[in-house]
């Protein structure tokens, strides 16, 4: 009897939390922590934020929010949300932040983004994103900031942002990149933000910045990136660049040693954590910092390669010389072999 009443409790506890435990006034309604298996469906047509955040929600049905359509805010991070279908999101035309973040989502589909051409900000970090394509953001033409952090993401199409000319920031940081292709930010004008720390990114085409030409800070660093081309940062074009690079696995040999004190020349880039960068490679200057060991050892380089080169240019100068004298010599004496004909034949 006893456990028949508790279960009846339970029962009667999250039918009521269905339709009561929402709090706030006309305009902000939040249910959060209200055991939500799905959707409510009594909120205020008058309600601009709804906060649906730490339920146990699964799905996102199509035209979920048709009587929500003041909705400037819609959070409904921490949920078990790993299904969205199309167009669940189509008549809020006024939102402005949506956050889904620490959910089950796995794939983005065309129809994710209709009526969301207002969307300022769009929040789908620590979700299970391994691939972003063509068609995952395609009608968020007004986003400002998207957070993609802590995906599985391992590829990312080139024309995955093509639609955000005004996005500002990009976060991408923990997740599975290893290689950056040319063109996956082509359209991103207005991007100022580009944080890609904590990925696998050991190696990157030369103009894949190139299109960033409002960028202020990169953020590189926790990657895998032994060296880096000097182009792939020249091609960087803005008035003024932070670029971070700590925690990578830098091979520190004197072509890097050069890399970066030609970057280092470049007025509008600056590269903050410099002094912080440490070797992996070689073995024998593994974990030193960068800027301990480029001096010395380069010059020593620097020396042999010149003596050697002195060696190589002294060997072939006396070659010529010796080359020279022999041709001089033979020729003389080919001038007194003639010399001594034309005095035999004058005796006759």
């Amino acid at each position: 009897a006893a456990k028949m009443f508790i279960f009846l409790l339970l029962v009667v506890t999250e039918a009521s939390s269905r339709f009561h435990d929402c709090r706030g006034d006309l305009k902000f309604t939040i249910c959060s922590l209200a055991l939500f298996t799905q959707l409510p469906s009594r909120v205020a047509p008058s309600t601009e934020l709804l906060d649906l955040s730490d339920n146990h929600i699964s799905v996102i049905p199509k035209h979920s929010f048709s009587k929500n359509r003041r909705l400037r805010v819609l959070l409904l991070q921490n949920n078990n949300i790993s299904v969205v279908e199309d167009g669940a999101f189509s008549q809020l035309e006024f939102l402005q932040k949506l956050d889904l973040s620490w959910n089950q989502i796995s794939t983005l589909t065309e129809g994710f983004s209709i009526g969301l051409a207002l969307l300022r900000e769009l929040t789908l970090a620590h979700n299970r994103l391994t691939s972003l394509d063509s068609l995952s953001f395609v009608h968020l033409d007004g986003l400002q900031r998207l957070n993609l952090t802590s995906n599985a993401i391992s590829t990312i199409q080139v024309r995955s942002f093509s639609s955000m000319s005004t996005l500002r920031q990009l976060h991408l940081e923990d997740n599975q990149l290893t290689f950056l292709r040319s063109g996956i930010f082509s359209m991103l004008r207005s991007l100022e933000v580009l944080n890609l720390a904590g990925n696998q990114i050991s190696e990157m085409e030369e103009s894949v910045f190139k299109p960033l030409v409002s960028m202020t800070l990169l953020n590189l660093a926790d990657n895998q990136l032994a060296t880096i081309s000097f182009k792939t940062f020249q091609n960087i074009h803005t008035y003024s660049t932070h670029i971070l690079l700590e925690g990578n696995s830098w091979n520190c040999d004197c072509d890097l040693q050069r890399l970066f004190r030609k970057l280092r020349s470049i007025q509008r880039l600056f590269l903050d954590d410099y002094y912080n960068l440490t070797c992996k490679a070689p073995p024998v200057l593994r974990d030193y910092r960068l800027m301990e060991v480029d001096t010395e050892l380069c010059i020593a380089e620097t020396v042999t390669v010149l003596i050697i080169t002195a060696t190589v240019v002294v060997t072939v100068l006396a070659a010529m010389l010796m080359g020279e004298r022999k041709r001089k010599k033979k020729k003389k004496g080919k001038h007194w072999t003639q010399q001594g004909e034309l005095s035999d034949e004058s005796d006759y």
